[in-house]
């Protein structure tokens, strides 16, 4: 598994660490990012449940195949305690090298808090049909 030279020290700069490398296309910084663990899972929209770094480096490599993909993570929603973060969120995809038409994402990311930095241990992706959902608050507690 490819090693990351520098100590990530918050599930945040994990997660810009990874958006940044899918856009320059790089697997080998994508997949540094994984925990070292083989039981790391992840979910591409429409496609089987992927498990484990051989599984997950292959989905990138055939992604990256065209290139790199522009994400911009927006309407970022955090559950994180001191070993764990989860982050929903909504990705705007735009496709540099394609005429593929731009889309929305809803994609749960999951960091866990390791001896060498924050890694991802699961990446979760669905479409949304249409617009991007608008940020909806829950302003009561049920219990």
């Amino acid at each position: 598994m490819p090693k990351i030279n520098k100590l990530l020290e918050s599930a945040e700069e994990t997660e810009a660490a990874f958006y940044d490398a899918i856009s320059r296309a790089d697997i080998e910084a994508v997949m540094s990012l994984w925990a070292d663990d083989e039981e790391v899972v992840c979910i591409h929209p429409g496609s089987p449940r992927l498990i484990g770094h051989a599984a997950i480096r292959s989905s990138w490599e055939s992604i990256f195949e065209q290139g790199g993909v522009q994400i911009q993570p927006v309407q970022l929603h955090v559950t994180q305690n001191v070993m764990t973060s989860v982050h929903n969120i909504i990705e705007e995809v735009h496709r540099t090298t394609t005429r593929q038409q731009d889309i929305h994402i809803l994609a749960t990311n999951v960091y866990m808090k390791t001896p060498v930095g924050w890694r991802l241990v699961s990446h979760h992706a669905s479409v949304v049909p249409g617009e991007a959902p608008a940020d909806a608050r829950i302003t009561a507690l049920l219990h």
